[in-house]
């Protein structure tokens, strides 16, 4: 049998090569979206992650006869640490992700690695897949691999959920999305609702103003920590990512589809919604050379796209149990789906993540007729346990310890030919 070993990633190349992985193993998937090798990259640098600030991670490569055959991060976030357990995070409990294999074997041993690492920094629970953030990317695609993903969202192997769950990881949390055809108007009851909403001289909904982008983005910031602040997996973000997210969405951020709702002059919610940008990188094949950013500068002046993606909506906690939550909801929905069919072409929506347990987005979602499109789960596991069962082709060496390569084995990989 060949021997698999396992690298340590510690420096820009084998960065490089562990953002160059997907785009083989996926090159025959029409559904996969190839992100900007650069965007990609900046995710797993230190130096240009914000969320490295509270945080920290190890990445491993699998290498077989020289070849990276996969890959797989592991990582604790120190603010995830301090979160109530029964909230998902909390003392004790690490992360994994950003987890791509040719085969189980790879797979298995690269998480046997990640395990270990987590251990030996004193985590007694493991979960995964988590990219690395929460707010990024997280959960393993399960359902809809028939169609790509959208912006922010991921794309995954079939096979993955098999092997995630022969390793001993269970399910702990399910993550939405939502398809909308927003080319035809809401139910009547819906209408009336959004009528009645309009007509109450307390309540206001406004488009953003980009030109307060800051400004904005602070208000935003406070509804989403109040909001989100009593859901499964939350943590809240630092200055250094907020200045991240704002350098990345900055320029798909537009006026007429982000919308804030007040009530008596008080902000009390808020709707994001975003051309897919995945629309315009996928042709693009990682890299903005040599004319790929000239094509997506223009696509920038004025996206038109088939779709919208409503990534993030909040309404205060004091509010969420009333009907004012859903009516301020549905106003905003109305105002975006509007602008959107108007504006920029779209003729569907994705709403989305919304955890499987939020009743009330969900139920919001499913009111106006939109349908599960996508289905994400996170996994979880004890790590005072045994680990997964390894296939049983795999050698009691193997099972041992997986060697890591020496310099030579580094020095033969580099000269190779992919």
């Amino acid at each position: 049998m060949t021997e698999i070993t396992i690298d340590l990633v510690t420096n820009n190349y084998d960065r490089k090569l562990f953002v160059d992985l997907p785009f083989r193993l996926y090159r025959d998937d029409p559904s996969w979206v190839p992100p900007l090798k650069g965007e990609a990259l900046g995710l797993i640098t230190p130096a240009k992650n914000g969320w490295f600030s509270h945080a920290k991670a190890q990445l491993f490569l699998a290498y077989e006869r020289g070849r990276v055959v996969g890959r797989i991060s592991a990582h604790i976030d120190t603010l995830a640490l301090t979160m109530p357990a029964e909230q998902g995070f909390g003392p004790g409990v690490g992360q994994w992700g950003l987890m791509e294999a040719e085969r189980e074997e790879v797979f298995v041993a690269l998480l046997a690695e990640a395990e270990d690492w987590l251990r030996q920094q004193g985590m007694t629970r493991a979960l995964g897949p988590i990219s690395m953030s929460i707010w990024e990317d997280p959960g393993l695609l399960v359902h809809g691999f028939d169609h790509p993903p959208t912006i922010m969202m991921g794309h995954a192997k079939p096979v993955y959920r098999e092997w995630i769950e022969r390793a001993g990881y269970r399910r702990v949390k399910e993550l939405l999305t939502y398809d909308l055809d927003i080319t035809k108007g809401f139910p009547k009851i819906v209408q009336r609702i959004v009528a009645s909403g309009r007509a109450n001289p307390r309540i206001r909904i406004r488009p953003v103003d980009k030109s307060r982008f800051k400004d904005e983005a602070a208000l935003i910031l406070a509804i989403l920590n109040d909001a989100w602040s009593d859901n499964w997996g939350f943590v809240p973000l630092t200055d250094p990512e907020i200045d991240d997210v704002g350098i990345k969405l900055k320029p798909i951020v537009f006026n007429d589809l982000i919308s804030i709702a007040e009530l008596d002059g008080r902000p009390v919610a808020f709707m994001i919604a975003l051309p897919d940008l995945n629309e315009a990188i996928k042709p693009l094949n990682g890299s903005l050379l040599p004319f790929g950013w000239a094509k997506l500068l223009w696509w920038l002046r004025k996206p038109q796209v088939r779709t919208i993606r409503v990534p993030l909506m909040g309404v205060i906690k004091e509010l969420q149990a009333s009907r004012m939550a859903s009516q301020l909801a549905f106003m905003m929905i109305e105002n975006i789906r509007s602008a959107a069919v108007a504006n920029y072409g779209a003729t569907r929506s994705e709403i989305g993540w919304i955890l499987d347990d939020n009743k009330g987005m969900r139920s919001i979602a499913e009111t106006i007729n939109s349908k599960v499109n996508k289905i994400y789960n996170i996994y979880g596991r004890d790590l005072r346990e045994l680990g997964g069962k390894l296939p049983a082709s795999t050698s009691s060496e193997f099972r041992d310890r997986l060697p890591r390569r020496s310099k030579m084995a580094r020095f033969w990989h580099f000269h190779m030919p992919y």
